[in-house]
């Protein structure tokens, strides 16, 4: 099917859809001002139109997964909140210093499953953005984050975590608060929570900003999402001392969904609908709320020292090395 909404940004890698897609405007105006049908024309523009889409999104390179989890129309943290969560109350704050709107706690109900959400947010316009310190979260996020989960556990209800940052905020209060030890606690809080954990990567999943809340029994990623220990343009400026070479540090680093399945990172993949969540975030948003509700129902069937025996063991051979078969001048 054709794409909803023909104003949306095109990414560089899509500048094919330009032609076809003026010409499909300029006929569906000049159909509707005149008598003439060109319904047929615009049929095969559209079909024309799906080729392209699947042709480019069947063969994405690393750094072009990393524009589509960036692109400024993709479905945000409280988006998904928005149409798959029935009755959201949201909590707030950390209980010692601020509410961080980079990340919002809640309960709620996701399909037939009452669950407490963990939601990191970037926000859609400038005043939201600056509001929402562009989805890094300070150290009261992460400790909002886990006064969340705590009660969660005391409640007996499922933990769903919806990843996207950039990472955490590097900031001179970040750091004068703790940041660090506020995502060390919550390793170690959320690796013994005695109570089912899922976690989705729905944008990006930069580095210890994304791995404070996702410690779960369940790791899955959206399609065109990536999840990095760096950004391919802080890879890219270490190694290469630019930001230039930020496509040929995204292949290194193995960040997408597909890479990240096969190495043991992730274990499921959630579908996008074609061309991106960002086309149809109504389907988009369907696939997590399918994806939550199937999931925590096969994890709430657990007893819960199986539970925590398997998430122990899944993160623990993370760090299996592979041992290569070369020799020592390869």
């Amino acid at each position: 099917m054709a794409t909803d909404n023909a104003n949306l940004p095109l990414l560089p890698f899509e500048k094919k859809l330009i032609h076809v897609q003026r010409q499909i405007a300029e006929l569906e105006a000049d159909q509707e001002t005149s008598d003439r049908d060109f319904s047929a024309t615009i049929q095969k523009l559209r079909e024309e139109e799906v080729a392209i889409l699947t042709e480019t999104y069947d063969n994405l390179t690393a750094w072009e997964t990393v524009q589509v989890a960036r692109h400024p129309a993709r479905p945000l943290g409280m988006d998904y909140v928005d149409r798959i969560v029935k009755n959201f109350f949201e909590l707030h704050g950390d209980r010692r210093f601020a509410d961080d709107l980079a990340m919002r706690c809640g309960l709620g109900q996701v399909g037939t499953e009452k669950v407490v959400l963990i939601v990191q947010h970037k926000g859609h316009d400038t005043k939201d953005k600056i509001a929402c310190n562009f989805g890094c979260a300070h150290p009261e996020g992460y400790r909002k984050a886990l006064r969340a989960m705590k009660l969660a556990e005391k409640f007996s209800l499922p933990v769903v975590a919806l990843i996207d940052t950039q990472g955490a905020y590097p900031g001179i209060g970040s750091e004068e608060r703790g940041v660090a030890e506020a995502i060390a606690r919550n390793l170690l809080e959320m690796s013994r929570l005695k109570t089912p954990i899922v976690c989705i990567v729905i944008g990006e999943g930069g580095s210890g900003g994304a791995l404070g809340i996702g410690v779960g029994d369940c790791v899955a990623m959206l399609q065109f999402a990536y999840y990095s220990v760096i950004s391919p343009e802080g890879c890219a400026s270490i190694l290469w001392k630019t930001g230039e070479k930020a496509p040929e540090a995204a292949e290194a680093l193995k960040l997408t969904s597909g890479h990240l399945k096969e190495f043991g990172v992730i274990d499921d993949i959630i579908t996008e609908p074609l061309g991106g969540a960002h086309r149809r975030p109504a389907d988009a948003a369907t696939q997590v709320e399918r994806y939550i509700t199937r999931t925590v129902r096969q994890l709430k069937r657990q007893p819960i020292d199986k539970l925590l025996a398997d998430r122990y063991q899944r993160w623990r051979k993370l760090g299996k090395v592979l041992h290569l078969d070369a020799s020592p001048d390869q």
